[in-house]
């Protein structure tokens, strides 16, 4: 390939993506705000352009800019990375429109699955198992009082066009319901600009799994295997693994079948993810369609020794999947965590300058990186800081290889969430696979902690 990537992310995904831009021997263009003008993608592009001031609406958001950039440096590709413009849709029509591959799915597929009340309700047509829910949007207080009387309480108050763990509300009565309504409402309209919400069944103690997909501009459909997703703060997710070790393997394989299945249903190309809620018995619920790549790709990555950057490249020039499914096996067993810069008790943001910035480089671990040391993490951006993967042959030797990480590590000038790994790592619910997506909030319960 000879084309030009603009990559319109930052940080560690910026840089993972130029990784495996540059070993394909495609140039790329990195954008950084004022805010990230000192970080390691900055220099790892082929060219660096500033986008903006530090506030994400001044640069990352700011679709002219970037369009301005994309012109100027002759791109031929863009790729979104994740959060702020990856699941646009009219961001997306707006590249394809100036003769721009998108790395990614197409723009409807995109404005389907963003909405999460409309890809519901492509799936319930498709067979494709959801949860209970309401069918549409909710326009009163009343309406939602209601219709959870007719689900059940407890409930998910949920932003239709909401994502990454934000706009989301357990109810666990009506009262809850109540006061919680309008605020989320205002939160949805704040967040996605879009007022509109909708109801779903809180299933108790349940998983929350999901399912590698790629798929080709032909309508080859494979998957990747499955990700162990549900050690969450705030519905966000701070731990995977790859392969899930408590599902039977007759689950899984329905759930690989159901996720092809909901991507044929939406004409999918590219990569990307079908997020599943599985309840105790195993009966699994379609949750959403993360039309992107994931930030937890690299335990998918590690397990099937394959580049899902590269899969995304080449399939968004029109090639074929590198591989067909009776071709990719798994092995091992892979761990991410999540470094975030954040206080490891409340779990909220820590800002500062990374007066110390020693992670060990150790066999085994993989470190998708976004800072150095004497970079200062802001409040403009999430404080994620690395993502730190292990993988072994089993699941005792990637949380073996995670604890000496973490214990060879120092950092300094921000607290992180290392401490809290460390605890996780000894744990006999992580140890035993017996955890829900409620386990931190019990874990921090326990300890008495803040609630998260």
């Amino acid at each position: 390939m000879t084309n030009t990537l603009l990559i319109a992310n930052r940080s560690e995904i910026a840089s993972r993506i130029i990784a495996t831009a540059k070993r394909m021997g495609i140039r790329t263009v990195a954008v950084y705000s004022d805010a990230d003008a000192a970080l390691p993608y900055v220099e790892e592009a082929n060219v660096a352009r500033r986008i903006g001031e530090s506030p994400p609406a001044k640069s990352y958001l700011n679709q002219d800019a970037l369009m301005q950039i994309a012109k100027e440096e002759q791109c031929t590709m863009l790729h979104p990375g994740y959060g702020f413009l990856s699941e646009n849709q009219k961001f997306c029509e707006k590249v394809l429109g100036e003769g721009i591959i998108w790395v990614g799915p197409q723009p409807k597929t995109i404005g389907q699955m963003g909405e999460k009340v409309q890809a519901r309700n492509i799936m319930n047509r498709a067979g494709v198992p959801v949860v209970p829910g309401s069918e549409g949007q909710i326009a009163t207080e009343e309406e939602a009082i209601s219709l959870a009387e007719g689900i059940g309480y407890p409930v998910m108050l949920k932003a239709s066009g909401g994502g990454g763990g934000v706009g989301m509300v357990v109810c666990h009565s009506e009262q809850d319901l109540v006061r919680t309504f309008a605020s989320t409402k205002k939160r949805a309209e704040q967040y996605f600009q879009n007022p509109e919400v909708f109801l779903e069944k809180w299933i108790e103690g349940a998983r929350h799994i999901e399912v590698q997909i790629a798929a080709s501009r032909s309508g080859e459909v494979v998957h990747l295997y499955e990700r162990e997703c549900s050690i969450q703060r705030r519905h966000q997710k701070v731990l995977e693994e790859a392969p899930a070790l408590h599902l039977s393997q007759a689950t899984k394989e329905k759930l690989y079948e159901a996720s092809i299945q909901a991507a044929k249903a939406v004409n999918y190309e590219n990569v990307g993810t079908i997020e599943w809620i599985v309840d105790q018995d195993e009966n699994f619920y379609f949750l959403e369609m993360n039309t992107r790549l994931q930030v937890e790709h690299g335990v998918t990555e590690q397990i099937i020794g394959i580049d899902l950057v590269e899969w995304q490249l080449r399939i968004a020039a029109g090639e074929s999947l590198p591989l067909h499914q009776h071709e990719i096996k798994p092995s091992g067993h892979s761990i991410e965590w999540r470094l975030y810069a954040e206080d490891p008790k409340t779990m909220f943001p820590s800002p500062g300058k990374l007066s110390r910035w020693e992670l060990s480089i150790a066999k085994g671990i993989r470190l998708d990186i976004g800072y150095r040391e004497d970079n200062t993490v802001t409040p403009f951006y999430d404080p994620l800081l690395a993502k730190i993967i292990a993988y072994g042959d089993n699941k005792e030797e990637a949380v073996r290889l995670l604890h000496e990480w973490s214990n060879e590590t120092t950092i300094e000038g921000v607290k992180t969430n290392l401490p809290l790994l460390q605890e996780v790592l000894v744990d006999q619910q992580f140890i035993k696979e017996t955890y829900t997506t409620n386990y931190l909030t019990e874990l921090q319960k326990q300890k008495g902690e803040q609630s998260i």
